[in-house]
């Protein structure tokens, strides 16, 4: 499971944020140092304030000093950092708010996020000498969480490693990611290991010697396991599978770092670890709980091992086991399920009984915290017992993971009570996160599991029994909206979403004007994929009409901080189509010429970042301009990506096939150049591209090809998924029948009629499915109308009123969102499609039939 998203909820009960939703400032480390007296240039971009001396020059890379700090002595480390590169004239950028600080070093951050206060620019080496012996006095008996895969310098919490100054990308393993120059010129992925390394061109500086040294001498010598597998890795604890030098059984080795992954008490890795090895000795000899092994501190990070317990998680167990996702259950199939399903939770409540029995609450169950083996009849055991507590001692848990954490009136053995309730109905139907946005809900999701399995009498309601809210003088919520009519009015429905959207908007925040996914943090709120521009768009193709002063905070926005990614869903390309169809053509034509840079750096094929997707803007500039250079560069770019399809790398073990991951992308473009041009060797090179796509599928048991997502899952989406590959093969066989690719179309199709989808969105989720149908001409699907519907129907379940509208959840439902790629928007442009044959995406061109839906 992917834990990022956790971090990101602290900060707002409703949306996924990094500010604090109790008015606190967004800026309050910006404030507290003001730099004051000429000569000093201040940008802000982002989460960063970043300061470099007027008239100063940084190279593009150099050595990095990275400043970390707990939450309490933050402050007084930033004051220092300050007074020591206002002295030296050094470059340097530092957090603007303490509540970023916290979610960059909370305990579900993942890996790939700096946990760092401030990071210092040296120009040359005796600058960074300079700067290291300035501030390893002024900062000595100071301590912050450590950086993995940097160099500590001296007694303090500055860290050291050689990176990119300026914003240098390169294209690795299918990502984009921060580059350095080689002395040749080439571009290649800056070194973010887990261990210091220095580039081979690049020659360590003398001050650094000394602490290179006792780090050889120190913790790599001690070390007395080798690394078998990792298992998970944040910037503040790392699990994996380890094996002793001397010999003897694998262990799984849990590594925590001090003062890092503070959770909602304040809590640090560290001392999660020490409590979680004085409550597994007090819980050995349960069978399902793992034995210790040892405990043991290498250098200043500390180390449990414990028994290696074989199995998968129970939520990966689900991906490969739910029976709803198939187009043909039977009857049969779910009572097997639910037999299965209903013994898992009778050993869980077996072992937490036990737990109990010994005065200890678990204090974070949830489905990645189970392990399931099923060469061993489903036996179970649950790990993490880094949240795990004495009865006595009258803690309650850490806020722990939405859908499972007890609101604030459980204590004791009833948090662990609640979540395992959650559980009972979270095997049966995988939404309980839901009940958490909106409790009214819970009663239909368990009305759902109790029929729908045909469970024991009882079984449901004893769940809500203790799920339930017990504050009877709470403000009563309707679980009733327009879409749980039979005939919902569905002009009224897409009104309601239209007035969630613009409700929800943000103008006077500089980072997001709507509240979307995560990833917009990472990228921009200004994006087509999670941010403005993507919304905006929806809100006109819907009909909706124009928001001008929205569209002002984001021509703004961009002009402020221009986009660092050229592609489509993440950056310039599909902010430039968006202003270039609202009319703001001067603004879209500079930022496509300021972002020609990135394009020649680009390699990923794809549409939602890559070279399709620029391809396709460029294509669409030539259309709408009548412009033959926009048309030479689109040309450009199919022909670099034909030459790169030739090349492809075989499939790998991570899910990449799809509409904007995948092959399937290159292919529209393909299509849309054939349409242009009537050269048949581009559909030549669709057909080829998707059958690349095609390759990463595999055919599930009720006969439909799915994406294949590792070992335990498969994918039917748009995004990523086999109903993007799907969408474009449509439109291949419209122009070619006889394709190769086409012979999968049925299979293809069969994918989008599982029963069970987790997320409603258009890009990953059920919207996304009834758009693909509803492009596909229906061969072999004489019941897909009914299907469609269904899907629509299926809405009601994730519908969240806000403010008047109606707003969904995004990725994982922990969260509303209103972005196009996991949100609203995405919601709203695939009614658009349905009902009134409007483009859901750009490039696709609109619904080619006109159907019934819900009529």
């Amino acid at each position: 499971m992917d834990l990022r998203h956790e971090a990101f909820c602290f900060a707002d009960r409703l949306f996924y944020d990094e500010q604090p939703e109790n008015g606190a400032p967004a800026d309050d480390l910006t404030t507290a140092f003001p730099v004051s007296g000429p000569g000093w240039v201040t940008t802000e971009r982002g989460a960063w304030r970043e300061l470099h001396p007027e008239g100063s020059v940084l190279p593009a890379q150099g050595w990095q000093v990275h400043v970390t700090a707990r939450p309490d002595n933050a402050s007084r480390v930033l004051a220092r950092v300050s007074e020591c590169c206002l002295e030296h004239r050094v470059a340097f950028k530092h957090l603007r708010s303490l509540m970023t600080l916290l979610t960059r070093n909370s305990k579900y951050a993942s890996g790939d996020g700096g946990v760092e206060l401030a990071t210092i620019n040296p120009v040359d080496d005796s600058e960074l000498e300079r700067v290291l012996v300035a501030l390893s006095t002024s900062l000595e008996g100071e301590t912050g969480p450590g950086i993995p895969g940097a160099l500590q310098y001296g007694e303090c919490p500055l860290y050291v490693r050689y990176g990119g100054f300026a914003d240098q990308w390169v294209e690795h393993n299918g990502s984009r990611v921060p580059a350095v120059r080689k002395p040749d010129g080439r571009l290649v992925p800056e070194k973010r290991e887990l261990t210091f390394s220095v580039p081979d061109w690049v020659k360590l500086p003398t001050c650094l010697r000394s602490s290179l040294a006792a780090r050889k001498e120190g913790a790599l010598a001690q070390f007395p396991y080798r690394t078998v597998r990792p298992l998970r890795t944040s910037h503040s604890t790392r699990i994996f599978v380890a094996a002793p030098k001397t010999g003897g059984d694998p262990v799984v080795l849990k590594e925590a770092r001090p003062h890092a992954g503070l959770d909602e008490a304040g809590t640090d890795a560290v001392e999660r670890l020490r409590r979680e090895h004085e409550v597994l000795v007090r819980l050995a000899g349960i069978p399902s709980v793992p034995q210790v092994v040892e405990q043991f501190t290498v250098s200043e990070r500390h180390y449990l091992a414990t028994e290696y317990l074989p199995g998968t998680s129970l939520a990966d167990w689900l991906s490969h086991n739910y029976p709803l996702t198939s187009s043909n259950t039977s009857t049969a199939d779910l009572a097997a399920y639910a037999r299965r399903a209903l013994d898992i939770a009778t050993q869980v409540e077996k072992t937490l009984a036990d737990i109990h029995a010994r005065g200890i609450v678990f204090g974070d169950l949830h489905p990645s915290n189970i392990l399931i083996d099923e060469d061993d009849q489903d036996r179970i055991a649950l790990t993490d017992f880094g949240t795990a507590f004495d009865v006595e001692s009258g803690d309650r848990p850490a806020q722990g993971t939405p859908g499972f954490r007890a609101p604030a009136d459980r204590s004791g053995f009833e948090a662990d009570e609640h979540a395992l309730a959650a559980l009972r109905l979270w095997l049966f139907l995988p939404l309980t996160p839901l009940a958490e946005l909106a409790p009214a809900k819970l009663r239909r999701i368990a009305d759902f599991a109790q029929r729908r399995f045909a469970l024991p009498e009882g079984y449901a309601d004893a769940a809500v029994a203790v799920l339930a809210q017990r504050d009877v003088d709470a403000e009563p919520t309707s679980a009733h909206t327009e879409l749980d009519h039979d005939k919902p009015d569905w002009p009224l429905v897409r009104k309601q979403v239209v007035e969630a959207i613009l409700a929800s908007a943000t103008p006077s925040r500089q980072d997001r004007l709507f509240p979307g996914d995560i990833e917009q943090f990472r990228v921009g709120g200004s994006s087509f994929g999670v941010g403005a521009a993507g919304v905006l768009h929806a809100l006109d193709v819907a009909g909706a009409g124009r928001f001008p002063e929205h569209e002002g905070w984001l021509i703004e926005a961009v002009r402020r901080e221009p986009p660092t990614r050229p592609g489509f869903y993440d950056g310039s390309s599909g902010i430039a189509y968006v202003l270039e169809n609202f009319g703001y053509h001067d603004q879209a034509g500079k930022l496509l010429a300021s972002s020609a840079r990135l394009v020649e750096q680009t390699t990923d094929h794809s549409l939602g970042t890559g070279l399709a997707g620029i391809g396709l803007t460029m294509l669409h500039f030539a259309t709408v301009r009548q412009d033959n250079e926009f048309g030479r560069q689109a040309l450009a770019t199919a022909v670099r990506l034909a030459e790169a399809l030739e090349t492809a790398a075989p499939p790998g073990n991570s899910a990449r096939a799809g509409l904007l991951s995948g092959w399937a992308g290159p292919a529209l473009l393909f299509i849309r150049l054939f349409e242009r041009t009537g050269e048949p060797a581009w559909l030549a090179f669709a057909d080829q591209a998707l059958c690349r796509d095609l390759e990463e599928c595999i055919e599930a048991e009720d006969g439909s090809l799915q994406v294949r997502d590792g070992a335990a899952r498969t994918l039917p989406h748009v995004g990523v998924g086999s109903a993007g590959i799907l969408l474009v093969a449509e439109q291949l066989a419209r122009h070619r029948p006889d394709a190769e690719a086409c012979d999968s179309l049925p299979a293809l199709r069969k994918a989008c009629l599982g029963e069970f989808v987790v997320q409603p969105g258009l890009l990953d989720g059920r919207c996304g499915l009834a758009v693909a149908l509803a492009a596909s001409p229906g061969a072999g699907l004489p019941n897909r109308s009914a299907v469609i519907d269904q899907h629509l129907a299926w809405l009601a379940w994730y519908a969240v009123p806000y403010k008047g509208g109606l707003a969904f959840p995004g990725t994982r439902l922990l969260r509303l969102s209103m972005d196009v790629k996991t949100g609203s928007a995405g919601v709203l442009l695939s009614l658009a499609s349905l009902f009134d044959g409007k483009e859901a995406l750009p490039f696709l061109g609109g619904t080619q039939s006109s159907l019934s839906i819900g009529r």
